[in-house]
């Protein structure tokens, strides 16, 4: 369906601008057709030189209560809301029980991966009696990593 309104845009625009017609047939505007064309790829925002995420708290290797207050460190960058395009900026994202994502897509949004797209720099959260590992990830306005990805090292904690 987008490939069709894509097309019929298309020629909408160049019969506006009195331009011959170049579109591919219709044949090949097809949901096959699109299943077989690869997807186009995200662009990732350059890091600014240096810029580094920390966890500020807990400290790796804490023994805490839960809910858990975690605070975060930015150096070299900052801090803005989520779709907001700035240079040198994005927002935060918690890793919680999980590696990194896919580096070339949007930082997924679920349990594992916690969405600050608000600019906040800080949170409290519930986590089961046991060990969890957390690790920052700052992403820009469209929840992709910088290149190359601003993040945090991985702590483990200890929940009571």
């Amino acid at each position: 369906m987008l490939i069709r309104l894509l097309t019929i845009s298309c020629l909408l625009l160049t019969a506006a601008c009195g331009q011959e017609e170049t579109a591919a047939p219709a044949a090949e505007a097809t949901p096959e057709a699109a299943a077989e064309a690869p997807a186009a790829m995200p662009q990732r925002t350059a890091a600014p030189p240096g810029a580094m995420a920390y966890i500020i708290s807990p400290s790796d290797g804490a023994t805490v209560d839960s809910p858990v207050r975690v605070l975060f460190g930015l150096e070299g960058a900052g801090v803005v809301p989520a779709g907001i395009e700035f240079d040198n900026a994005g927002h935060h994202h918690l890793l919680i029980d999980t590696g990194l994502p896919d580096l070339d897509s949007a930082i997924p949004a679920d349990p594992n991966h916690r969405h600050f797209g608000g600019g906040q720099t800080e949170v409290e959260i519930e986590l089961e009696p046991g060990s969890h590992t957390l690790q920052l990830l700052l992403g820009d306005a469209g929840h992709i990593p910088h290149n190359p990805p601003i993040m945090s090292e991985q702590i483990t904690i200890e929940v009571r």
